[in-house]
């Protein structure tokens, strides 16, 4: 579901979700890139997915475009409403995310995302 957004330098909208699992709602969350204007305006895109039972937040743009810093909360959790779902523990959670270790719980993280070679986001 849409939880968050942000509109770029170009006017496009930028929503980052929180409430999508697979099973119940056939999407991941993650930052969604819509066009406001043109022949795909209203189209989204999936520009990045979050990891396991994270949610998305915080989208914000440096005033060039070049940078996207996103907010990973919570990941490592599963669907509670899922009753085949195995339930997340500090010893068994979802993932490991960002270390990806046996050991290391899951936690939450600012991303930076920069366009490899430079440039604007999205272009």
């Amino acid at each position: 579901m849409p939880d968050n957004c942000a509109v770029d330098a170009l006017g496009r909208l930028w929503i980052a979700t929180d409430g999508n699992y697979p099973k119940r709602t056939g999407r991941a969350d993650g930052l969604w890139a819509m066009e406001t204007e043109g022949a795909a305006r209203a189209t989204s895109k999936l520009f990045f997915r979050c990891p396991h039972g994270a949610e998305m937040c915080g989208p914000e743009f440096t005033p060039d475009d070049t940078t996207l810093f996103l907010a990973v909360q919570h990941p490592g959790e599963t669907d509670e409403s899922d009753p085949d779902a195995e339930p997340a523990s500090f010893e068994a959670p979802a993932t490991r995310w960002p270390d990806f270790k046996e050991g290391m719980p899951p936690r939450p993280a600012i991303v930076a995302i920069t366009r490899k070679g430079g440039g604007k986001i999205g272009a």
